[in-house]
């Protein structure tokens, strides 16, 4: 299998799981495309891809976005950014390895208990969580899980949290494509990404109304799992 073809692919699973889910496309694609094409060019497809399907999911749902609630969390998220790219540019490859997968399965994990934290509300918690969201974004394309756990912890309903996490997602990816700069692939490579994010968008769509949401977001966790797993073992192994 060419490697165009496998990154398509892992392109195409990510964006079906975000549209299927509403969340996902990091989790499950930062691993893979982290191993396909190293942490650095890995993590700055994922920021490229991430922002264009929070761009487009916001077209139909802007008018929803707390402005109010984002600002501190946009404003945080950008002093952390360079700080996060700073930090992926400076550290050895099987650094970078173990710090993503780690953040990855730790990340995961916490969602999966629904893991409640009192400081995480009001005024602080709104800046701590762009902080976060913003250094791991930058660092590991692994913005949402912070604005996540910001959210259950401000008892949003997910009605609340979908518009206002793609548009966070919209900005702190542009922050990040800013600051880390845009992957340096091939024409083919681009054309591979586009593609799979074009059919992902339609096979997330066609899947929404017949899987089980529950069911969907499990299996979403589980294959994020299972990657930053082998991201920290490939970390582990070649340090």
């Amino acid at each position: 299998m060419s490697a165009e073809l496998l990154l398509g692919g892992v392109v195409l699973l990510g964006a079906s799981v975000q549209w299927l889910t509403g969340m996902g496309f990091a989790l499950v694609a930062v691993p893979a495309l982290v191993l396909l094409l190293g942490p650095s060019d890995g993590v700055a497809l994922a920021n490229c891809a991430a922002g264009v399907i929070c761009l487009v999911g916001l077209t139909s749902g802007w008018h929803l976005v707390r402005l109010r609630a984002m600002v501190p969390l946009i404003l945080a998220s950008a002093c952390t950014v360079p700080l996060g790219t700073w930090f992926s540019n400076h550290l050895p490859e099987s650094a970078l390895l173990i710090t993503m997968g780690a953040l990855v399965t730790i990340a995961v994990l916490v969602i999966m208990r629904g893991v409640r934290v009192h400081a995480l509300s009001g005024l602080k918690g709104a800046l701590g969580a762009g902080a976060a969201g913003g250094f791991m974004n930058a660092s590991a394309g692994l913005g949402g899980p912070p604005v996540s756990l910001y959210a259950v912890n401000a008892g949003w309903t997910i009605r609340e949290f979908v518009p206002n996490a793609l548009c966070y997602g919209v900005v702190v990816n542009i922050f990040s494509v800013a600051t880390n700069g845009v992957p340096r692939l091939n024409g083919g490579t681009w054309a591979a990404a586009a593609a799979g994010l074009t059919a992902g968008a339609f096979i997330g769509k066609a899947l929404a109304g017949r899987v089980p949401e529950h069911r969907a977001r499990l299996l979403v966790l589980l294959l994020a799992l299972i990657g930053g797993i082998s991201t920290l073992l490939k970390g582990v192994l070649g340090a």
